[in-house]
């Protein structure tokens, strides 16, 4: 008991010590941790919206030295720059390096819209985009999370639905969008759509192979077939296969995203394990839903329709050791509902959760 005691009063003192040292010190790499997690999955957390004081400092104290953010030249402090040049790239590894933080993954990445609906200009597009793999390799960032919804990016009905305890949730109902008018672009076929990718694939893949990077690509959020007459194809697993089929790559991957993959009606555990040992997981987000793609509703990671243990031991099963991030967390009280899916309450929440079944996992193999 004494001994226990010595060792309290220790390691309280030398903590308080290290409060003074400020950003040069990085967190993560003081607290004690079980020897069986030294090597787990690399938990990030999201930047979309700036350098959030409060959020650096929490994530410092949690131990979690990941961050994920888009390509910002602003936010790199060097606004005159361009998305895909190497001082945005740099700027941005370096901001975060300042707070103890590491860059893992640059989600968000330069402008492809008129690649993905197939117009004139893509190709100067493409080779900003090539400019960017290069810039972002001589960085050391390897991880590029994009997608392929064009004009209309991930979609709610509504974000400020209430959830459990009356925190907000996003939530989306296909009743809401159905009858919506066509955008600018008219109708969009699937067919042209993955014509457009097929033509992104065959340029850029074997350059971010050159690079070093890996392209992870998220899936079509809500995944349903078209929403304002623009097709979304990357709706299914057995449309990730074709993806990665296409043009074979060790740079072509995907980012698992569960609450996404949740909403198509996919196995998640089976889905991990597919995947996984093709070793084309390179980005997950960790997150769950109610509902399916027609009708949803975001949920706390406890509390959605997917058994996060067997989705956790899926990666450790087939060995990932990548960047993931809980991801459209609830809004809880006391927060403003500015930035819906983005609260810093809910991140340390799932955070917390997302640990847990970690160490659950790691202990029971």
């Amino acid at each position: 008991m004494e001994k226990s005691r010595r060792q309290f009063i220790k390691g309280t003192a030398s903590l308080a010590a290290l409060s003074g040292l400020g950003n040069s010190y990085a967190f993560g790499e003081g607290i004690r941790r079980d020897p069986q997690l030294k090597d787990e999955l690399q938990i990030c957390m999201s930047y979309f919206y700036g350098m959030q004081p409060q959020k650096l400092a929490l994530q410092r104290q949690m131990g979690v030295n990941g961050a994920v953010c888009s390509v910002s030249p602003g936010m790199a402090g060097v606004p005159g720059k361009k998305p895909w040049d190497y001082e945005t790239i740099q700027g941005l590894k370096d901001v975060f390096a300042k707070e103890g933080l590491v860059l893992r993954v640059l989600e968000g990445p330069p402008t492809l819209e008129k690649t993905k609906l197939g117009l004139p200009g893509r190709d100067e597009e493409l080779d900003n985009f090539i400019t960017f793999l290069k810039s972002s390799s001589r960085a050391g960032i390897d991880t590029v999370c994009y997608n392929w919804m064009p004009v209309i990016s991930w979609h709610r009905s509504q974000v400020d639905k209430r959830g459990r305890g009356d925190a907000f949730v996003t939530a989306f109902n296909y009743e809401d969008v159905k009858d919506l008018p066509l955008t600018e672009y008219g109708e969009i076929s699937a067919e042209k759509m993955w014509s457009n990718l097929d033509y992104f694939l065959k340029a850029i893949m074997p350059e971010a192979e050159k690079a070093g990077i890996k392209m992870a690509m998220h899936p079509d959020d809500p995944p349903i077939p078209n929403i304002r007459g623009i097709a979304r194809i990357m709706t299914s697993v057995e449309a990730f296969k074709r993806m990665l089929d296409m043009h074979s790559s060790p740079s072509n991957g995907l980012t698992f995203c569960q609450g996404t993959f949740a909403t198509m009606g996919e196995d998640i555990p089976s889905a991990i394990r597919y995947f996984g040992k093709k070793d084309r997981i390179y980005f997950v987000h960790f997150r769950d839903i109610i509902g399916d793609k027609w009708k949803f509703e975001e949920s706390f990671h406890d509390n959605g329709k997917t058994d996060m243990y067997e989705a956790m031991k899926a990666y450790y099963d087939v060995g990932f050791k990548g960047p993931i991030r809980p991801d459209h967390v609830p809004t809880m009280e006391g927060e403003e509902n500015n930035h819906p899916g983005y609260g810093i309450l809910g991140n340390l929440y799932a955070i917390g959760y997302m640990r847990g079944l970690m160490e659950a996992v790691s202990k029971s193999s």
